[in-house]
């Protein structure tokens, strides 16, 4: 998952350089990004399920490879068509990521770690995104900004084998012992084959699942694709200074992921319900990310980048709890399904933040608009989620 955000990263940390020379409107960068969602958004859903049929081993692998190589490809981009091109492809395969890294932690462990170990590799993310302002512009003041795609790309294609013959699941792994296995498959239900998308999108669990992804995801997509933009817009920072202000905002979004992940967890130990545990850790993280509304507004940098950090925290606590809700309330054999649809309609979401924002900065050139959808959405979400699964209840087909 560090490589992942690496790679999805590059084009916004390189976007002020790229677009200087290429003359690129907000909405040309906009539409860049809407052909990266629009294929994650379609191919969320199609390795969602290829994920419940092949597993996380070949779903990742495949996944890998894919984006990968489009990393490589996008270092050839002319023209704004062929970055939406290239861009397309890397949506392809970064969107069999997630669906993948948690079907993998949906078999290892058990429901009351499971949040806690979603945080963890949620963490992956943010450390990938601290590493891309430190990385990225290094190699592009020294060889140009397409060597920054290759190098970046270079690395999920080292990482692929390794990945491939090192990860198996519980029942494949000769090193488990059977006390393990049992605590691993202590409370989880037997998997119930090929549960068809209509069957699951008649369930409000599906639904709570699916737009809590909708609302929340297109604003971490806006923080990590134009945050760069926003620094260099508001406080004229580029390639050389706005590396130590990303890199405190995802290292606060490091803690929000792993501590939203244990307090939801360390609720279940204490006897709270699934129900009472998740929701509370989502309101606190909801409330948490609200004063980001006022980032654009701040004198200082540094205030920005305060109140940014605090929402990029509370998001990924938000986060890791909403990716429990599929293994938590619906049988095993349609979580992956249920990951690819709510992924599908968070890159929707995604796309049309892409073009609010893109459209908000070439006819305002402010960014105050964009940042009080980013500071509402949270709670917004939580209230969808609890209008649908008021009391969390499991699905049993």
């Amino acid at each position: 998952m560090v490589i992942n955000y690496v790679d999805r990263q590059t084009l916004g940390i390189l976007k002020p350089t790229i677009g200087r020379e290429l003359g690129w409107t907000a909405s040309d960068f906009a539409n860049v990004l809407l052909c990266f969602q629009g294929a994650y958004a379609l191919f969320y859903i199609v390795f969602g399920r290829l994920v419940d049929r092949i597993g996380a081993r070949w779903g990742f692998s495949l996944a890998f490879g894919i984006w990968s190589l489009a990393q490589v490809l996008t270092s050839q981009a002319q023209g704004i068509g062929h970055f939406m091109a290239a861009r397309m492809a890397l949506g392809v395969g970064e969107s069999g990521a997630f669906p993948s890294a948690i079907k993998a932690t949906a078999d290892w462990f058990p429901q009351r770690e499971r949040a806690l170990a979603n945080g963890i590799f949620n963490a992956g993310t943010n450390i990938g995104a601290i590493i891309t302002p430190l990385l990225v512009p290094a190699i592009a003041l020294a060889w140009g900004w397409r060597a920054a795609f290759v190098a970046t790309g270079l690395a999920g294609l080292i990482w692929l084998p390794i990945w491939f013959l090192l990860y198996r699941r519980p029942r494949e792994d000769a090193k488990l012992s059977p006390a393990e296995l049992a605590w691993i498959e202590r409370d989880q239900t037997p998997p119930v084959e090929r549960i068809s998308w209509l069957k699951l999108l008649r369930l409000r669990q599906t639904w709570a699942y699916m737009l809590g992804k909708f609302t929340i995801d297109p604003i971490w997509g806006m923080f990590l694709s134009w945050l760069p933009d926003f620094l260099d817009r508001r406080y004229h920072l580029d390639l050389k200074t706005f590396g130590p202000p990303l890199i405190v905002i995802y290292l606060l979004s490091d803690g929000g992921s792993v501590g939203g992940g244990w307090l939801s967890s360390h609720f279940l130990k204490r006897g709270w319900s699934v129900n009472r545990a998740r929701k509370t850790t989502m309101l606190i993280c909801a409330l948490a990310a609200t004063p980001v509304m006022f980032a654009a507004s701040a004198s200082s940098v540094w205030v920005a980048v305060g109140l940014i950090g605090l929402a990029t925290a509370a998001h990924q606590g938000f986060s890791a709890t909403l990716y429990t809700l599929p293994s938590d309330l619906l049988p095993r054999g349609g979580v992956g399904s249920v990951i690819g649809m709510g992924g599908a309609l968070g890159a929707i979401g995604g796309m049309m933040m892409s073009k609010y924002t893109g459209w908000v900065l070439d006819s305002q050139g402010d960014y105050r608009p964009v940042f009080l959808v980013a500071g509402c959405a949270y709670l917004v979400s939580l209230g969808l989620i609890h209008l649908l699964s008021p009391k969390m209840e499991r699905v049993v087909l």
